[in-house]
């Protein structure tokens, strides 16, 4: 889970809703005059668009609209009992937003279970995209462990109280929080639609590995993580990295939020890549 250190929304970027033929999707954006192109964000599991919006000012600076998205049924982004939360839904989820939000083909970062759907994304409709950008995630599933215990989850989830299994995880992993952070990862966590997240876990547990479809369609590809990252396994990401044909970039002082926790490192070790592609 991404814990923000400020809910102050800087300088130069907006709250808005972003209108699709997809549906309406609650965005953070930074907009500027005569960008060099468009970059859209995918936030990750019991995430939000809030996880970026540190880095939004920054990718403005430099040439970049920005799009960080709260994705279907995600904080808040409506879900609803017919909603497509299929990993298909949600990559065609990202492909409303770049369309809506640009002329041209987007720049595409995913991070965590949103590089999951971000992959998706791309072997969908490749040319609607002119890089792809994995930050913190993997090739496939990230599988089930003692402290991340998913399947219990998914059994929990539309049965137990959200605002109960929220706690549950807090008391699990002994946060202390500022008050105002306490009560925004409550608010946010507890604002998901059960259902998404369900499906959203469902995916971590049994995704498919997508990355030699990926390798395939020469599309620039750039992978970052957190030095510290506790989510997939360093070797699996290293070894992601190699097989899309790219070096693995490792921020420092940083773990599975790169954005939040270090986004001078993030932005350090990403811009580059984006100001090349």
């Amino acid at each position: 889970m991404s814990t923000p250190r400020t809910l102050e929304i800087p300088q130069g970027v907006e709250a808005i809703d972003v209108e699709t033929p997809r549906g309406t999707f609650a965005a953070h954006v930074a907009r500027i005059p005569s960008p060099s192109g468009h970059v859209v964000l995918i936030p990750g599991w019991t995430g939000s668009k809030e996880d970026f919006t540190p880095l939004l000012p920054v990718l403005a600076v430099a040439g970049f609209d920005a799009t960080a998205y709260d994705q279907r049924g995600q904080f808040e982004t409506p879900g609803g009992a017919n909603a497509d939360y299929t990993i298909d839904g949600f990559a065609t989820d990202a492909l409303g937003i770049a369309s809506a939000c640009s002329a041209e083909p987007s720049h595409l970062l995913g991070h965590s279970f949103g590089g999951l759907v971000a992959q998706r994304a791309v072997t969908t409709q490749p040319s609607a995209w002119r890089s792809l950008s994995l930050l913190d995630t993997g090739p496939g599933a990230l599988g089930e462990k003692p402290n991340r215990p998913l399947r219990m989850l998914v059994d929990a989830l539309g049965v137990m109280p959200m605002v109960d299994i929220h706690r549950f995880r807090e008391q699990a992993i002994g946060a202390k929080r500022a008050p105002d952070i306490a009560e925004f990862l409550l608010r946010r966590f507890t604002s998901n639609d059960p259902m998404s997240l369900k499906a959203m876990t469902r995916t971590l547990i049994a995704s498919p590995d997508r990355i030699a479809e990926i390798a395939a369609l020469q599309l620039p590809v750039w992978v970052g993580r957190g030095a510290e990252d506790d989510a997939w396994p360093h070797d699996i990401q290293a070894d992601m990295a190699k097989r899309l044909g790219v070096e693995i970039h490792v921020i420092e002082n940083a773990a599975h939020s790169p954005a939040i926790e270090n986004t001078q490192g993030l932005a350090d070790a990403w811009l580059p890549f984006l100001l090349g592609s």
